[in-house]
C-alpha cells in the first residue's frame, strides 16, 4: 500500500532549487496592517485637549492613563476603553464594543456608551451613560449619574459598528458592590442637567470639525427617566414590530410624547419569544406571532396623566396610511389590560 499524497509530495521537493531555502508560510495575521499602540493611548497629559476623529480607532482597544486636568475626546467606536488614574478631567467616549472602566479616577465629567460599564477605586465622577447592561461601581463614593445626550452624524453608524441599540440603555440601574450601611455611593445627576454644562463641546479646531449637539431631542440615544420616581400613576408600553421604517417610527412617537409632555420612562430592544408574547398580549398574542420572525422589536413605556389615550391619538396619527406593522399600546392595572391595536 502506498500514501496518496506520496508522488505530489516528493515531486514538490524535486521542484524545489538544489541549495534553496524553503519559503516560509504566509499567514493571515502577518498580512494585517501593523498597529502602533501610541496611536490608541493618552497617557501622562496635563492641561490639554486632545482626541481622535471619526474613523481613527476604528473599533481598537484604547487607554486613558494618568492624565490631569485634561479635555479627552473619542469620536469613533472602539473595542474597549480603560481609564486608569485620571484627576479633573472632560472626557467623551464614543460607543465601545465591550467594557468602560474607571479605576482610581476622580473629579472628572464623562459621556459615554458602552456594553459594560464599571467604576473602582473612583471618587466624584460624573456619567452620563448609555450602557447595555447594568453598570456596576465598586469601592466608590460620589458617583453621579445622567442619561446620555450627545448627536453628531457618524454616531448612529458607530453604534451599529460597535453591535449596541440606542434602544438598549440601562443606565440608572446601578449596583453597588460594596455599599455602606445608611451611606448611598451614587446617585442621579438632576433631571434638568444641562449635558453641555458637565461634558463641554471640544474647543480645538480638529475637534470641533466634528459636527457635535447636544439638545435632548437630537441625541442619538433616547433620553429616559430611567429609575427616577414616576409622576403619575398611568403608564402605556408600545410595542412596535421590526419593519423598514420601525426605528424612525419609534423616534418619531417619542418626540410627539414627549412634546406633548409626556415622560419616557425606558427603551427595549429585544428578540421577542412566543412565551414572552403571550404575557405582554395576553390572548391576541398568536396575532403577532408572524411579526415577531422579522427581527426585534422595540418596547417604549411612557408616564404621565392620560399617557394611555393621548398615545393611542398620536399612533394613529403617525400610522395612518403607512404599511408599517401593528403596534400593539397596552395599559397595565391592577383590574387587567386594556389592549390597543394599530394596523
Amino acid at each position: 500500500m502506498g500514501c496518496f499524497f506520496s508522488n505530489r509530495r516528493k515531486a514538490e521537493k524535486e521542484s524545489q532549487p538544489e541549495g534553496g531555502e524553503e519559503r516560509p508560510k504566509q499567514y493571515s495575521w502577518d498580512q494585517r496592517e501593523k498597529v502602533d499602540p501610541k496611536d490608541y493611548m493618552f497617557s501622562g497629559l496635563k492641561d490639554e485637549t486632545v482626541g481622535r476623529l471619526p474613523g481613527q480607532v476604528a473599533g481598537q482597544q484604547f487607554l486613558i492613563q494618568d492624565c490631569e486636568n485634561c479635555n479627552i475626546y473619542i469620536f469613533d467606536h472602539s473595542a474597549t476603553i480603560t481609564i486608569d488614574d485620571c484627576t479633573n478631567c472632560v472626557i467623551f467616549l464614543g460607543p465601545v464594543k465591550g467594557s468602560v472602566f474607571f479605576r482610581n479616577c476622580r473629579d472628572c465629567k464623562c459621556t459615554l456608551a458602552c456594553q459594560q460599564f464599571r467604576v473602582r477605586d473612583c471618587r466624584k465622577l460624573e456619567v452620563f451613560l448609555c450602557c447595555a447592561t447594568q453598570p456596576i461601581i465598586e469601592s466608590s463614593t460620589n458617583i453621579k449619574f445622567g442619561c446620555f445626550q450627545w448627536y453628531y452624524p457618524e454616531l448612529a453608524f458607530q453604534f451599529k459598528d460597535a453591535g449596541l441599540s440606542i434602544f438598549n440603555n440601562t443606565w440608572s440601574n446601578v449596583h453597588d458592590f460594596t455599599p455602606v450601611s445608611g451611606e448611598l455611593n451614587w446617585s442621579l445627576l438632576p433631571e434638568d442637567a444641562v449635558v453641555q454644562d458637565h461634558v463641554p463641546l471640544p474647543t480645538t479646531e480638529e475637534l470641533k470639525a466634528v459636527r457635535v449637539a447636544t439638545e435632548a431631542n437630537r441625541s442619538i440615544v433616547p433620553v429616559s427617566r430611567g429609575q427616577r420616581p414616576k409622576s403619575s400613576d398611568e403608564s402605556c408600553l408600545v410595542v412596535l414590530f421590526a419593519g423598514d421604517y420601525t426605528i424612525a417610527n419609534a423616534r418619531k412617537l417619542i418626540d410627539e410624547m414627549v412634546g406633548k409632555g409626556f415622560f419616557l420612562v425606558q427603551t427595549k430592544e429585544v428578540s421577542m419569544k412566543a412565551e414572552d408574547a403571550q404575557r405582554v398580549f395576553g390572548e391576541k398574542a398568536p396575532d403577532f406571532l408572524p411579526l415577531l420572525n422579522k427581527g426585534p422589536v422595540i418596547a417604549l413605556e411612557f408616564n404621565g396623566d392620560g399617557a394611555v389615550e393621548g398615545c393611542q391619538l398620536i399612533v394613529n396619527e403617525i400610522f395612518n396610511g403607512t404599511k408599517s406593522p401593528g403596534t400593539p399600546i397596552h395599559s397595565p392595572g391592577e383590574t387587567g389590560r386594556e389592549e390597543f391595536v394599530v394596523t
